[in-house]
């Protein structure tokens, strides 16, 4: 069990703080409730952009890292379509330096023309590096926009198009700010070798003051079902041919999203999976092929994809994928295979939470779906999942009408 204890300030920031004297460090993680989906169509990729911008100095602290590198810390960020995390790792008895510096970011940024083009120029030749130039880089654009037609998940995190990054103004970006960048809308967590009186002290003087904004209230528009079977052909200065193929499934706070994952890790949790067994070893359709799911908060995407072996026919191989889903369908799992499953889930979570950072990260993150202590109930969701709760789910995600496919050709 992960112990921790919360409380929330006046301008409705909340605080976990999560104990462990077996180190000398501390970690200060702060997750913001905003990502891709919470953005303008017309105006996409502005969280990630945040996410640069955040580290070009605030109000009164003109360079992040060097008074962190003094203190001995090291930080990071990363931004999805649903949240943005910023974490410090230090030595504990520097906790302060972590506070001054979290706390005058969310107070405001040090906003300026400079500080915006060169976050800019960062960001669109990322957009150019990973997803215009590099070899599959834009099947996830092609695929969102297959697969959701209203979500804003259509959209991934570094945004829908160049030009929204390239033509962003410095007044919507801090619009953007003010909005989702506010004590109500974030959630502290601090971890490691420090005790709760002296983080509420610290947080009260550092935090205590910063305006707590107006409640963005969330009112994205839902996915319909879909009714009917989509596709889409690429052709592409790609190495070899790669196929590719989506469902929808469920959001992560409903209980058959654990189903779900157990079906992905059945399908394709390691060497001894079916289909690497099936279709790499023994047919050897495909040089790799993978079975996950998008993970997101709102309803997400279960997704098959793999690289072809050369000369192997497209159809044939999502016929021998199709034959795999097939028995998904139409058998139960073996009880063993269920458990060992299960067993990989267990050992999974045990591994993530021997990390101090891991932990307060996943402190952040359950209490942003609801509630922190949801943590320390993960493995009993994934226990009672049954053979026949894997049958019914893969006959309901496994349906024709459900999916979308992109064959990915190789123009050589």
């Amino acid at each position: 069990m992960i112990q921790f204890e919360k409380f929330v300030l006046a301008n409705g920031l909340k605080v976990i703080v999560h104990q462990d004297t077996s180190t000398p460090m501390a970690v200060v993680n702060i997750m913001y409730d905003v990502g891709a989906r919470d953005e303008d169509p017309e105006k996409t990729g502005f969280a990630h952009l945040f996410e640069h911008l955040m580290f070009g100095g605030s109000i009164n602290i003109p360079t992040y890292d060097g008074p962190l590198q003094m203190a001995g810390g090291e930080n990071n960020a990363y931004t999805s379509n649903d949240i943005t995390n910023y974490y410090i790792q230090l030595p504990a008895e520097n906790l302060e330096t972590a506070f001054w510096l979290e706390s005058d970011r969310m107070l405001s940024l040090a906003f300026g023309e400079k500080s915006l083009d060169v976050q800019r120029k960062v960001v669109c030749e990322e957009f150019k590096e990973h997803y215009l130039n590099k070899p599959y880089g834009d099947v996830w654009h092609k695929m969102r926009e297959l697969a959701y037609k209203v979500h804003p998940y259509r959209w991934m995190t570094i945004g829908k198009e160049l030009s929204h990054i390239e033509n962003a103004k410095l007044e919507d970006v801090k619009k953007f700010f003010f909005k989702h960048y506010r004590p109500n809308n974030a959630i502290l967590v601090v971890a490691g070798n420090v005790n709760v009186e002296k983080v509420k002290e610290l947080t009260e003087k550092w935090f205590g003051d910063i305006p707590s904004g107006e409640k963005y209230m969330r009112n994205l528009p839902q996915e319909p079902n879909q009714t009917g079977a989509r596709k889409l052909e690429v052709k592409a200065d790609v190495p070899l041919d790669a196929f590719y193929k989506c469902w929808h499934i469920y959001p992560r706070t409903d209980k058959r999203y654990y189903i779900a994952d157990l079906i992905t890790e059945i399908l394709s949790g390691g060497g001894s999976s079916r289909l690497f067994q099936s279709l790499v070893k023994e047919k050897k359709l495909f040089s790799a092929v993978e079975c996950y799911h998008s993970g997101s908060v709102d309803a997400g995407t279960l997704i098959i994809e793999g690289k072809l072996v050369k000369g192997i026919k497209m159809e044939d191989a999502e016929q021998a994928v199709e034959a795999e889903l097939e028995k998904m369908r139409t058998e139960k799992v073996a009880i063993n295979e269920l458990q060992k499953v299960k067993n990989k889930v267990e050992s999974l979570i045990a591994f993530e939470d021997m990390s101090l950072t891991n932990r307060a990260n996943s402190l952040a993150f359950y209490e942003l779906l609801g509630d922190a202590g949801q943590m320390n109930h993960e493995l009993e969701k994934y226990n009672v999942v049954t053979a026949e709760d894997i049958l019914n789910e893969s006959r309901i995600i496994f349906r024709p009408e459900n999916s979308n496919t992109l064959y990915y050709y190789s123009k050589n």
